[in-house]
Order: C-alpha cells, then sequence, then structure tokens
C-alpha cells in the first residue's frame, strides 16, 4: 500500500495544485485554454509516439491488456443504453444522460499515464498507452454517438462522427508510434531530444489543467445522476476490467496497470465534448470534480487489492 501511495500522491498533489493556481496565480480562463491546447496537441501526443516508439510491445501481453478495458468499457456503455428507459423515468433528461455515459465510459489519461509511470516506469508507460490504443478510438466513437442521439439539435452523420474521432490527436499519436515501432523505422537523435523534453512536461502540465478545471459547486449534495456515473465509472468499471483481466490470464504489473487505467476519473476533455454537442455541461463539471476527488480514495485501494492478490 505505501508503494501504491507514493505513486499516487504526486499525481493528486499537481491536481491540486492546479486548483489553487487557477484560483490565485493564474485566474484567468485563457490560460488554462492554452495550456491545455499545447498538452492536447502538442505535448501529449509527442509522449505518446515517444513512449510506443521506444516501447518493447512483444515484452508485454498487449492483446490481453488491450482486450479487457475495451470488453470493459464497451460493457459499460451497452448497460449505460439499457439504463437509458429507466433514467428517463426518474426525470433524467437527453443531455443529462449524455453526461451520465460520459461519465462512465471516459478515462483521464493523464492520471493514467502519469500513475503507471510513478509505478512501473516506461514498462508502465508502454502498458498504459496500448490501453489508450484499445479504449481512446471506442469511447469517443460511442460519446460522440451518443451525443448527437439524445443531446445535439443537430444530428451527426457518420461521416462526421468517424471525422471527429479520425483527428483526434491522442488517437493519431498511438497509430503514428505503433506504426514506427512495428515497421522499426529508425528516427533522427534530434527527435530522440526534443520528444523526451517535451514529454516530460506533458504530464506535470496535463495534471495542473485537469486542476484547474474542478469545480466544487454542489459537492456536498451531488445529484442522482452524478452519483451514478461515480458509482459505474470507480467501482464497476474496474471490477469488470480486473475481471476480464484474470480471465484472459493477465497478473503482475499488467494487471496492475489494468486496474490503474479503468480507477481513474473521467476524462476533463468530456466537459468541452458536452458544451459544444449540447450535453448537461455544469453537470458533467460535478461528475468529473466528483470522481477525481473520489478517486484519491479508490484508486489506492483498487490498485492495492490487485497488487496483493494471486
Amino acid at each position: 500500500m505505501a508503494v501504491v501511495i507514493s505513486a499516487l500522491l504526486p499525481v493528486f498533489l499537481l491536481i491540486v495544485l492546479g486548483f489553487i493556481l487557477k484560483r490565485s496565480l493564474m485566474r484567468l480562463d485563457t490560460q488554462w485554454h492554452g495550456l491545455e491546447r499545447l498538452t492536447f496537441y502538442v505535448l501529449f501526443p509527442t509522449l505518446l509516439i515517444q513512449t510506443l516508439v521506444q516501447a518493447d510491445l512483444s515484452s508485454v501481453p498487449v492483446a490481453g491488456v488491450g482486450g479487457a478495458l475495451l470488453l470493459s468499457a464497451l460493457a459499460i456503455s451497452l448497460l449505460c443504453l439499457a439504463l437509458r428507459p429507466l433514467f428517463a423515468r426518474m426525470a433524467i433528461d437527453g443531455p443529462a444522460f449524455t453526461s451520465i455515459f460520459q461519465g462512465a465510459t471516459r478515462w483521464q489519461t493523464y492520471v493514467a499515464l502519469a500513475v503507471a509511470s510513478n509505478l512501473f516506469g516506461q514498462t508502465g508507460l508502454a502498458l498504459a498507452s496500448v490501453a489508450m490504443v484499445a479504449i481512446i478510438p471506442l469511447v469517443n466513437v460511442l460519446s460522440v454517438w451518443v451525443l448527437a442521439q439524445y443531446a445535439s439539435p443537430e444530428k451527426q452523420s457518420v461521416r462526421a462522427i468517424v471525422m471527429t474521432v479520425v483527428q483526434n490527436p491522442l488517437i493519431l499519436a498511438c497509430v503514428i508510434g505503433i506504426a514506427v515501432n512495428v515497421m522499426h523505422l529508425p528516427l533522427p537523435k534530434i527527435w530522440h531530444d526534443v520528444a523526451d523534453a517535451l514529454g516530460r512536461s506533458s504530464l506535470g502540465i496535463g495534471l495542473l489543467v485537469t486542476g484547474a478545471g474542478l469545480q466544487l459547486q454542489g459537492l456536498l449534495r451531488p445529484s442522482l445522476a452524478a452519483s451514478v456515473a461515480v458509482f459505474l465509472k470507480l467501482l464497476l468499471m474496474p471490477v469488470l476490467a480486473i475481471a476480464l483481466a484474470l480471465c484472459f490470464g493477465i497478473s503482475g504489473s499488467s494487471l496492475v496497470i489494468v486496474a490503474v487505467c479503468a480507477a481513474v476519473p473521467t476524462s476533463s476533455s468530456a466537459y468541452v465534448m458536452a458544451r459544444q454537442m449540447g450535453g448537461d455541461a455544469p453537470l458533467l463539471a460535478q461528475i468529473i470534480t466528483l470522481q477525481t476527488i473520489l478517486a484519491a480514495v479508490t484508486m489506492p485501494i483498487v490498485i492495492a487489492l490487485v497488487t496483493v492478490g494471486p
């Protein structure tokens, strides 16, 4: 447990620092929007490419880790859709449902990669990057589709949904990194020097941006919709992912990474998508904040359980 807490503590301290900076030294939203775009379009994709380029994918259970996380995300997505009629009878409208869906299925990549790196170094980063390849395309496609169906005033075409996913810089980075790795393409030393420098800064800035986006209003009395999203993401998702990983024979550090990736809170970028496509953005802000705060408690427990397990 001490090792787990030591890996998680710097991550959540950076999130807290981001929250404090947003309310003291850097109060302008434009400052954080600039950092968010820099991280999303430049720093983070560079880290992913560099990590996957250098990873020894033959030594990690790519299919087992990716499959467990992919199937667990798909299972939670289908469960949310199956519960939609029940949510409607509970006065949860379409836009609110899309926020539950995003809150239950999407994942905070900055937290996952930072914790994975703290626990297992480059091997942890490589495994977490494999998880990203498995999860990000699926949850992006489903999130856009759900928003288009239940919240957007204008229905999105299949082409628009596909283009939204294809143009995601994180997905592009994963594809590029894996392609270079598999084809053994040589990269010049200057690339590695620049990529290493950018990559080192990406996780720290990403966590600060995550903290800056937290909103504490309404946390003492969370809505039913927010509580459902917290349960599905922080409790049910890890249980499903770990159970599937065990069925696939995953153990050791690979199983821990599955637990890390499944137990992280939802992505802060989900809030931006909710605003752009007519979702219930205030509800999603509450969900993101609740999950981020509670994950500081649930993540150590989940990771410790698989660490000490058989």
